[in-house]
């Protein structure tokens, strides 16, 4: 894991049945609340400690900027339960289209409360065709948990 990155995407994968109450906080402070939550963070310090205590419950990776834009899109909520579209980014914000938003994001930019109303979550679907591997594993060993840099993106598709 490196915080070389700009932008990373958490997505939780297990639940929290029999889990420490110091875990569940953590998981509570990163917004995922349910299974197949998904949010997006910095590739700060407090960011990567905190993404090391959950790393048995969820996985994450370095987004980019055509997939953040899949997700803006098609996963995108905002206030009432509203979808995100480029006339409502034209009207909460300053940017004209959704792709010069995730453009923003991926480059530091931008984050998601400069469009107003926007939910920092994202509810997604469960994977498509199922994941690779076991739930209960690393990414490094075979499994679907943890740090998987880029290879995020392919999850993430399988999951809009």
């Amino acid at each position: 894991m490196s915080a070389e990155t700009g932008k990373l995407l958490i997505v939780r994968i297990r639940g929290d049945v029999d889990v420490r109450d110091e875990i569940r906080q953590t998981l509570k402070m990163l917004r995922l609340h349910k299974v197949n939550h998904a949010t997006l963070t910095d590739g700060g310090k407090s960011y990567l400690g905190m993404l090391q205590k959950v790393k048995d419950y969820a996985t994450w990776g370095e987004i980019d900027a055509d997939t953040l834009e899949k997700l803006l899109s098609k996963r995108g909520r905002a206030t009432g339960n509203k979808c995100l579209d480029d006339e409502y980014m034209k009207s909460n914000s300053k940017f004209s289209s959704i792709r010069k938003f995730a453009e923003a994001i991926i480059t530091s930019r931008a984050t998601i409360d400069d469009v107003r109303g926007l939910k920092p979550v994202f509810r997604l679907h469960p994977a498509k065709g199922g994941f690779d591997g076991k739930k209960k594993l690393s990414f490094n060993v075979g499994g679907e948990l943890g740090y998987r840099g880029r290879k995020i993106n392919d999850l993430v598709t399988r999951m809009i």
